[in-house]
């Protein structure tokens, strides 16, 4: 393939990262894990930063780093990778325009070229006319879309982008993500995100890693709606409870009983399953009953539309701001059939 192929492993302190991941060229695809899980660990071996202790990294159908022999290791800037972060590490005795320029001069780019396609980048970024302002006269904002700038200028083959987002107010971000979404298109990156709005805007594929180890992937949206681990579900937003096929419907340790109306994943008792379902479609209820079951209220948070309520077994949210719910309490949860998922449990 001519885009992005990788088998990383690097041994960490505490555990080893040992990720396999691809991307067609003119791809997106989204990396997400929680913190120490290994992303930017990733990211800095592909990008030449951290050397490998087993696999290899192919780039535009180049082998730039392998381990096995004949072993193989191109620097940093001989890769056609470049690295985007949350800090955007302009450098601050040049300009906006000759931070830019950087790149395609270092390439042996004519100067008055680079300045020019500099000006044409930073006119792309929403940064025309801004050219001769130094890093410390730009907003982060601002710097951040001239790191953009300056990393495309350099006409890489891979961009890889680590949160660049993250230290960004939601307007700023927002409209950042949009000028992303459109600047990257035809470039092959794989972004780190801790959000799923980022994911679901400008990836295809979201490759999900905890403690070094790859535990799910596939389209944005399928691994969103059906998430492998606790983890993955927290950042869809959806409740995921493990159990078991039982009676066309699904079952737990504490005998809390669910049907689905889709359930055709149980129709063989005893395989291991997940009932998912999103907050929202959560009731608090005087009794029990069907497709109900009893849970401890662990805290109570307020919400723009009311509150969200954490229990022992499944988060509620409800849009009773005055509701006089408190840690300890016990309550009768509802979800109906029509709101619930049955996914595989690996």
């Amino acid at each position: 393939m001519s885009g992005l192929r990788a088998h990383v492993v690097v041994d960490r302190p505490r555990f080893r990262v040992d990720v396999a991941l691809d991307a067609a060229a003119g791809e997106t695809v989204a990396i997400m894990g929680p913190s120490g899980a290994g992303k930017s660990t990733l990211l800095d071996a592909l990008a030449g930063l951290v050397p490998l202790d087993g696999g290899e990294v192919v780039v535009a159908g180049r082998t730039v780093e392998r381990v096995a022999a004949p072993r193989v290791h191109t620097p940093p800037m001989q890769r056609g990778v470049v690295l985007l972060g949350q800090d955007p590490r302009l450098f601050p005795h040049l300009n906006a325009r000759e931070n830019v320029a950087f790149g395609p001069r270092a390439a042996g780019t004519p100067a008055a070229q680079a300045r020019a396609d500099a000006d044409a980048w930073l006119d792309r970024v929403g940064l025309g006319g801004l050219g001769s302002r130094m890093p410390r006269e730009l907003s982060g904002g601002e710097q951040q879309r001239v790191a953009i700038a300056r990393a495309l200028a350099a006409s890489p083959r891979v961009v890889l982008l680590d949160e660049p987002l993250v230290a960004l107010d939601p307007v700023t971000a927002s409209e950042i993500r949009g000028m992303l979404r459109e600047q990257l298109g035809g470039v092959t990156t794989v972004a780190v995100t801790h959000d799923a709005g980022d994911a679901v805007a400008l990836a295809e594929r979201l490759f999900v890693i905890e403690a070094g180890a790859l535990v799910q992937s596939g389209p944005v949206r399928q691994v969103l709606a059906a998430p492998a681990s606790a983890f993955v579900a927290s950042v869809a937003d959806m409740n995921r409870m493990p159990g078991i096929a039982a009676r066309g419907g699904w079952t737990d340790a504490a005998g809390r009983v669910l049907t689905s109306a889709d359930a055709a994943l149980a129709v063989a008792d005893g395989v291991a399953l997940a009932a998912v379902f999103r907050p929202r479609d959560v009731r608090i209820v005087d009794g029990p009953g069907a497709n109900a079951w009893r849970a401890e209220v662990v805290r109570v948070e307020p919400t723009l539309l009311g509150v969200r309520v954490h229990t022992t077994a499944g988060v509620v949210d409800a849009a009773e701001p005055g509701a006089a719910w408190s840690s300890g309490d016990t309550v009768w949860l509802h979800v109906d059939p029509s709101r619930v998922r049955f996914v595989p449990l690996g």
